[in-house]
């Protein structure tokens, strides 16, 4: 009885990431485990928000935390081995971070975070050297050689990502972010940034000896169910200001609003005001910040409900449903919204809710408006800015928006128009290795690309959609491809460019890949009709043959119809 009770028993703790990577935890990702999958949007908004915390501390000679999250583990208490059920994430990144610091700082300064990855051992106490974190059997050689054995980053960030698997590939992007944002401080910045991770910044740790008992503490930690939301909080505190004679119509109105967009969509509306209130990224909490910029610029209750959060929740519906209505081209307005819908982030939909508020009716200002925030998200996205580029960005837009006339909104000055700088960056990289992306961002370029092909006559609604490459990326010796490109050199210059590659509505077939082009052509990349529903694959229909010339042709076809379509 006393051992079924010890299996169920739950330990919890706050610790130091100093404390975390010591010899307390001796931290294994199970091979069940999904790969590592943090890119360097989740990775560079760590770092960023790291550092700015530290800023923000630095004036007022602060010491307060930052609480990183909690990690839940299978560990008996007195052993350091400790299988990672959630937090595989980050502790891979914060390692990664470490071996950064090391890499950048010298001395008893590197030696003082080299510990942090590997356990240095010690022989009064028997302690063998070894890593603080083991991954996945897939890639825990490949983290072990790169990460943890010092003096291997700057070999490591130089590598091809398109030769490695997908978690490899997003370990040495992230390598090479936290590299290059060291670059930018001095030895004893960096110093000081590393001895704030480690000694002020904090995990919630919780652990049990069970599997079963883990599994169900994370569950209860993930479960969304219909926890308190901060607009809860919210309704209690405006229609309590409300006369009680006109409180159950305005509580009315406010449900009738959260039931027609559902309770988290209500939530995200509510954060969105903040943001057009704030206009900048939340350091609070929603609830604190609405509060802070919202309530002490709209005083008056009922005024807040019928000309902010009602007509706001109304643009919200409208932008993330593509359901613009009017007498005149609707269909010209949703269609960009469609397109805005596919960037993965939602820190466009704030100026876009304020300008659609601002200009319900007149559908032509709303085409200009959404074709130059369009181009200014897909920019952003193929150039992969951070969560606080895009934010400081949005929220100069906003305000342009709020104080001005149409006239400055569309000047070259604007924010929401492209630096030529950034519009140079933008066809730099749609001119290199578009399939080497992030996947969300090669799928909206090569969509994207497609409507112009097809005169945007085109609707996107496939299940299954992916990339894929008319020459192989591996080319078998004796087969047509390597009759018609001997060169790898050439081969490896043009495989990844946008002139290679096409779309397809099914799976991908490894054992079509080097099928010759003809076969290729009839049984792979034509549809049961024997056509294609896409004019960029139509175009590799077209051709007799794939030859270099032919694919030099099409890529500049191709990156000519994206600076166009784009006004790049």
């Amino acid at each position: 009885m006393t051992e079924k009770r010890e299996e169920h028993k739950i330990a919890g703790a706050q610790y130091k990431i100093s404390d975390i990577l010591s010899k307390t935890f001796d931290f294994v990702i199970p091979n069940y485990q999904r790969p590592y999958s943090w890119t360097t949007e989740e990775a560079g908004e760590l770092f960023d928000d790291l550092q700015e915390f530290l800023a923000d501390q630095k004036p007022t000679g602060g010491d307060d935390p930052y609480f990183l999250g909690s990690i839940v583990l299978v560990k008996k208490e007195t052993l350091p081995r400790a299988e990672v059920i959630d937090g595989q994430q980050r502790l891979t990144t914060l390692t990664i971070l470490m071996s950064a610091l090391v890499d950048k700082l010298s001395g008893e300064k590197a030696a003082g975070f080299a510990k942090y990855i590997n356990e240095p051992g010690d022989v009064v106490e028997e302690r063998l050297p070894k890593p603080r974190l083991t991954l996945r059997k897939r890639d825990n050689e490949f983290f072990h050689n790169h990460i943890q054995t010092e003096g291997k980053l700057a070999d490591l960030i130089v590598r091809d990502t398109a030769q490695h698997t997908g978690p490899q590939a997003n370990i040495i992007l992230n390598a090479k972010l936290f590299v290059s944002r060291l670059e930018g401080l001095s030895e004893e910045a960096a110093f000081e940034f590393g001895k704030f991770v480690v000694n002020h910044c904090y995990l919630v740790a919780v652990s049990t000896p069970s599997m079963q008992s883990a599994y169900r503490i994370f569950s209860v930690l993930n479960d969304r169910g219909l926890d308190l939301l901060p607009t809860d909080i919210l309704k209690s505190d405006i229609i309590g200001k409300i006369p009680e004679a006109e409180q159950d119509a305005y509580t009315k109105k406010w449900e009738d609003t959260e039931d027609a967009l559902g309770r988290d969509p209500f939530s995200d509306v509510v954060s969105h005001v903040r943001m057009i209130y704030r206009k900048s990224k939340l350091k609070k909490t929603v609830l604190d910040e609405f509060r802070e910029f919202v309530l002490s610029e709209e005083r008056q209750p009922k005024a807040l409900i019928d000309n902010v959060l009602c007509p706001y929740a109304d643009a919200f519906q409208t932008i993330t449903e593509a359901s613009y209505e009017c007498t005149g081209d609707a269909e010209a307005v949703n269609s960009l919204l469609r397109w805005l819908n596919r960037i993965d982030n939602a820190d466009w939909i704030p100026p876009a809710m304020v300008y659609l508020k601002k200009n319900d009716g007149e559908p032509e200002k709303l085409v200009e408006f959404f074709k130059h925030l369009e181009r200014l998200a897909a920019s952003m996205f193929i150039r992969r800015c951070s969560i606080n580029d895009r934010i400081d960005r949005y929220g100069k837009l906003i305000e342009v928006i709020q104080s001005t006339d149409d006239g400055i909104l569309f000047d070259d000055a604007s924010p929401l128009m492209l630096t030529p700088e950034e519009a140079t960056k933008t066809v730099d990289l749609l001119e290199r290795d578009v399939y080497t992306m992030n996947s969300r961002v090669r799928t909206y370029v090569m969509l994207r690309l497609d409507s112009w092909l097809s005169d945007g006559a085109a609707r996107y609604d496939h299940k299954r959609l992916t990339v894929e490459h008319v020459l192989p990326q591996t080319v078998d010796d004796g087969s047509e491809w390597a009759t018609t490109w001997p060169d790898e050199e050439k081969r490896k210059k043009w495989v990844h460019r946008l002139g290679n590659l096409l779309l397809l509505t099914r799976n991908k077939n490894s054992s079509a890949s080097n099928w010759d082009f003809d076969v290729k052509k009839t049984k792979y990349f034509t549809g049961r009709s024997g056509v294609s529903s896409f004019a960029i694959t139509t175009t590799v229909l077209e051709k007799d043959e794939w030859t270099e010339s032919v694919v030099e042709q099409r890529q500049e076809e191709m990156t000519a119809k994206l600076k166009s379509g784009w006004d790049l």
